[in-house]
């Protein structure tokens, strides 16, 4: 059960540099506020160009905001100064991006333990939490392939667990599934669905697609276009532990899909 607030977001803007003299400064995102409570799976949707990444760099702390708040549980996240920014928020948030970004001179396994050498974190319990990542995503037998040895979903799974296995309370996905054929996209998010049961994970998870975001979430945020705010929210009360295959005849499923699709325009 998902408990309290954990990330708040208070009426966050952006806004980027005029292309030229004289030129309008456009806003991306203006007044953007919403809270995610510890454990919750909140997925954000939104028509195309609507900020979602942009929100996300901003949580994330990979670029400066024009205005407004983030919080990480009591601490404010430094916004407006890019030399004072703090990616990741000092390893407490995980950033999944839409590229699986793997080291191509690693082997699945080294790419999977890189973020706990980089902290220092590597030691026989780290190394063996590693290996049931592995393993609870189909990976075993491939520890010791290359990146380009693997396929696609192959890799959108190492990508995933590299986050998970040092731990962050909070993790971001932009839309990490956008670029895999639909079979597998499901496969994926079956999987990412049986590692957030095991660990209740912190996840805001940006997709453009109105089903995964149903499937997956506890809560979906619909975006209005930009500048972007929170056009509406719904609680996804599809029962868990789901099935990503079987829930699309619901009639709760069809219902909200119809809402949300109207909304996105």
């Amino acid at each position: 059960m998902a408990g309290d607030a954990i990330l708040e977001v208070r009426a966050l803007a952006k806004r980027f540099r005029p292309r030229s003299a004289g030129a309008d400064s456009p806003w991306v995102i203006r007044n953007l506020s919403f809270s995610v409570r510890e454990g919750e799976f909140l997925t954000v949707i939104g028509p195309s160009g609507s900020g979602k990444t942009t929100l996300l760099n901003l949580i994330a702390q990979t670029d400066v905001a024009s205005g407004g708040e983030v919080r990480f549980r009591t601490q404010v996240a430094p916004l407006g100064d890019a030399k004072a920014l703090k990616p990741g928020l000092g390893r407490q948030i995980g950033y999944i991006t839409q590229d699986d970004n793997l080291l191509p001179w690693r082997t699945c396994l080294a790419n999977v333990l890189f973020p706990l050498e980089v902290q220092g974190r590597l030691d026989e319990e780290t190394r063996s939490r590693a290996r049931s990542l592995i393993e609870a995503v189909g990976l075993a037998g491939f520890e010791n392939h290359y990146p380009h040895e693997l396929s696609g979903g192959m890799r959108k799974r190492a990508s995933l667990i590299r986050t998970l296995v040092y731990d962050p309370p909070v993790i971001l996905m932009d839309e990490p599934f956008g670029a895999v054929d639909a079979q597998t996209r499901a496969v994926l998010q079956q999987d990412l669905l049986r590692l957030w049961e095991l660990g209740h994970k912190t996840i805001v998870f940006v997709t453009h697609d109105i089903a995964e975001a149903i499937a997956l979430g506890d809560r979906t945020l619909v975006l209005s276009r930009p500048p972007a705010s929170v056009k509406s929210e719904h609680v996804i009360s599809i029962p868990r532990p789901r099935d990503v295959g079987s829930i699309l005849a619901r009639p709760e499923f069809v219902s909200l899909y119809q809402t949300i699709r109207a909304e996105v325009t």
